[in-house]
């Protein structure tokens, strides 16, 4: 087991290795919360993630025989960029075992820190066990993600960051895959303030720590839009200090993480992933748990893939009613489409897409349905677009 010397040891190795990034209050997401929301804005580090502490705080104890071999580490990406990046710093050679799964942007990024890429596995575990075989067959030292009391110690640095910018913190809410980061932070926090309370927050999809902790059996999926967290397998000495340090590990959906992604973005202009939006994810899912408390959110990584980013925008601005599809029927005669655009757009909103179904329908002959997708300003003016299409005498509905 890890104690606080371990965890300020490791801050100390970090000095000017890696970015003392800011913990800063919301008022805009406290006020929508309920609670003092506290953002530790781990997406600015140089790889935008935490995940370099750790990596850091592993290499810079390396023997010199050790730095002659090099290192491996299996990894969706964050563990994988954090640890080439500090290993090209220092010289040592870097191979990375990525899950053919992992986004493009983290694997062309952790080949740009020099480290050798080799993809395989459809699951963090397939690519480990293939890690582990690569490591013995070239004598190198391999660096697991979470479950490694160095990579836990340095991860923990971010507890001790936050509890000495913001005092008083009642809770701190982090997101947990293998769970190496909720460790070392409950380690440094409880040290330091006995009485703070933990919560950890994983992904419905991937709920192996909930089970591991909690005596659960949730099903796993398998896949995630919050791959930094998709761990089949969590680790087992962040598993004893878990049971040991933290209150409670809650759950949370896709579409609760996609929301807290797009409020991050509009909200606090920050980019994060589907992992680094967990904690505000819980906030949004269980108000009543943190209502009225002082909330140490952790944005653990931004590394997230542009498509995936786009998708989940526009997913978003469907849910808040910015974006709708409405399907119009309408006799087939010249002008019609006209009346229709001219309709749209007196009640205020702009066509973004226009289909016409002539074929596949069970309208008359003469009729044709129209489909649009608006954009809106929200549910109301959906309503007020809908009503002025049917006051025109154009039968609309909304496609849900």
């Amino acid at each position: 087991m890890l104690d606080l010397v371990d965890i300020e040891q490791a801050a100390h190795r970090l000095q000017a290795h890696v970015l003392r990034t800011p913990c800063v209050a919301s008022k805009t997401l406290s006020d929508i919360t309920g609670a003092q929301v506290f953002l530790k804005f781990e997406n600015l580090q140089f790889t935008a993630s935490f995940k370099e502490r750790g990596a850091c705080n592993k290499l810079a104890q390396l023997n010199a025989a050790e730095r002659a071999r090099g290192v491996i580490a299996m990894s969706a990406g964050n563990h994988a960029q954090g640890l080439a990046y500090h290993a090209q710093r220092l010289g040592i050679r870097a191979v990375i075992v990525m899950p053919t799964f992992t986004p493009g942007v983290k694997v062309e990024r952790t080949r740009g820190f020099g480290a050798e890429i080799v993809l395989h596995g459809h699951t963090l575990d397939e690519a480990r066990n293939h890690a582990l075989m690569l490591a013995e067959q070239q004598q190198l030292v391999f660096v697991h993600p979470y479950d490694d009391p160095d990579i836990v110690a340095g991860q923990g640095t971010v507890a001790l960051e936050m509890l000495s910018d913001v005092g008083d913190l009642d809770t701190l809410v982090v997101a947990v895959g293998g769970g190496g980061l909720i460790a070392g932070m409950a380690t440094a926090a409880r040290a330091l303030q006995p009485g703070i309370e933990i919560i950890g927050v994983q992904s419905r999809r991937f709920p192996a720590m909930v089970n591991a902790i909690l005596g659960t059996s949730h099903p796993q999926g398998s896949s995630s839009i919050a791959e930094g967290i998709a761990v089949g397998t969590p680790g087992l000495l962040p598993q004893r200090i878990i049971k040991e340090k933290v209150n409670d590990l809650l759950l949370v959906d896709e579409g609760d993480i996609e929301q807290a992604i797009v409020m991050l973005l509009e909200v606090e202009k920050t980019l994060v992933e589907g992992a680094g939006a967990a904690g505000l994810a819980a906030l949004l899912k269980y108000p009543e748990r943190f209502n009225g408390k002082r909330v140490g959110l952790v944005l653990c990584g931004g590394n997230i893939d542009p498509l995936l980013l786009s998708a989940i925008i526009e997913r978003g601005m469907v849910r808040a009613g910015r974006l709708a599809r409405l399907k119009v029927s309408a006799r087939d005669v010249p002008g019609t489409l006209a009346a229709i655009t001219a309709t749209v757009a007196q009640a205020g909103a702009n066509i973004n897409e226009v289909h016409h179904q002539r074929a596949f329908t069970t309208l008359a002959a003469q009729n044709v349905e129209i489909e649009l997708v608006l954009q809106t300003r929200g549910p109301q003016h959906i309503v007020d677009v809908l009503a002025a299409l049917n006051q025109a005498g154009l039968s609309a509905q909304l496609v849900q």
